[in-house]
């Protein structure tokens, strides 16, 4: 843990100093864990992660998450604010916490890292304010490009998260072939998945990331869309039970230590339009070729446009995707996508997904995706439930 914590550090601290940047202060719930360790599920109060270019690091964070930070992070320095029983802060603000701790580094008039494609324009503000000899350099890019690149244990986690999603699709899947609605579907695969996480995974935790004004405890999740309703993409499953000749889409996420899994497919529900099933059999040829043209050195556009050809060969080319599929990580959506305009070149230790779909409005709708890793000769499915045609 210690040695992949190392070189994650190393990294980062070499794109700061390419930068210039003399300390990352970073509140967005995925950074600050990234740089800590420390997620407390609910953000109402912010973690404050400040990670600098040079010297150790520290973590701010209310008095009220002081134990379970202290057991979380790897970080020495945990510092407090606000009010909660007998704890010992730094003062009720937040911001006056930080602007000490920074002076006290001697950091208060440096070139401060911030992620302005999180911090709210009032919050940036009152840093302003608070330090107004400061320079502020937005490091959002910088962070990303940090992350994209997966260490040893971020990869573990990764292949657990994976096996958790096989485990919740097949589950799903039976449930359909019992004649089970959306939300009996969805239903079976998040019990499996439960299940499957307390008997195989006793020190490891599934919650995501909240929001400032919520949080959530149980990352594993799924839900099924059938029918005309699978052109919402993403929807509470509902008591609507599949038809025969529908396709049902079982969208699958989730998550292990912070690190997310994808796994989603389109079942047939008994013989379908030929429309349908040729829309079905075309997509998962052109994953094949998607998936074989992965390789370090390939840049994203490269995939995309390997999905372009086949598409178009197949005369489906009104109907071209915006991206088929992005990056995964601490984010279940995450940097960079795999689109036309996107050149930055596979590397080994990312990690995507791979997803290009047809969507011919009100007839033909197709979603199935697979977490996979690049490997220094190509790649490896970290998800591998049953795939090809799939009929319930």
């Amino acid at each position: 843990m210690a040695a992949a914590q190392g070189a994650r550090q190393t990294r980062l601290r070499q794109k700061m100093i390419d930068a210039r940047v003399d300390i990352i202060v970073a509140f967005k719930p995925e950074n600050s864990f990234y740089l800590s360790g420390f997620n407390p599920i609910i953000y109402s109060h912010p973690v404050i992660a400040l990670f600098p270019r040079d010297g150790s690091d520290a973590l701010l964070v209310h008095a009220l998450r002081d134990d379970h930070a202290r057991a979380s992070t790897h970080i020495r320095d945990v510092r407090l604010y606000g009010a909660w029983s007998t704890k010992v802060t730094m003062g009720p603000s937040w911001l006056a916490a930080l602007k000490a701790m920074l002076e006290e580094r001697g950091l208060a008039t440096s070139t401060i890292g911030l992620e302005l494609d999180f911090v709210s324009v009032a919050r940036f503000a009152e840093i302003k304010e608070a330090l107004p000899a400061a320079i502020f350099r937005d490091v959002s890019d910088l962070i990303m490009e940090a992350r994209t690149i997966k260490d040893d244990i971020e990869i573990a986690h990764a292949r657990a998260a994976a096996k958790i999603a096989d485990i919740g699709m097949d589950a799903a899947i039976a449930e359909l072939r019992r004649g089970g609605s959306e939300r009996d579907i969805s239903l079976a695969a998040m019990a499996a998945m439960d299940r499957y996480w307390a008997d195989n995974f006793p020190d490891k935790e599934v919650s995501d990331f909240g929001s400032l004004e919520g949080g959530v405890q149980n990352g594993l999740c799924c839900w099924a869309l059938a029918g005309e309703r699978m052109f919402m993409n993403c929807d509470n499953p509902t008591n609507r039970k599949p038809a025969p000749g529908e396709t049902v889409s079982i969208l699958i996420w989730t998550v292990i230590e912070g690190i997310h899994g994808e796994n989603e497919r389109t079942v047939m529900v008994g013989d379908v339009a030929p429309e349908k099933e040729r829309a079905l059999q075309s997509i998962l040829e052109i994953r094949g070729d998607v998936i074989a043209a992965i390789k370090p050195g390939a840049r994203y556009c490269d995939l995309y446009e390997v999905t372009k050809r086949g598409l178009e060969a197949r005369g489906y080319g009104k109907y071209l995707p915006g991206r088929i599929g992005h990056g995964i990580g601490l984010g279940a959506h995450e940097h960079p996508s795999i689109d036309a305009k996107t050149e930055i070149p596979l590397l080994p230790g990312m990690i995507i997904t791979i997803e290009p779909n047809i969507r011919i409005p009100g007839e033909v709708a197709t979603q199935i995706s697979d977490t996979v890793l690049v490997t220094e000769t190509g790649c490896e499915s970290l998800t591998r439930s049953v795939g090809g045609l799939i009929r319930a």
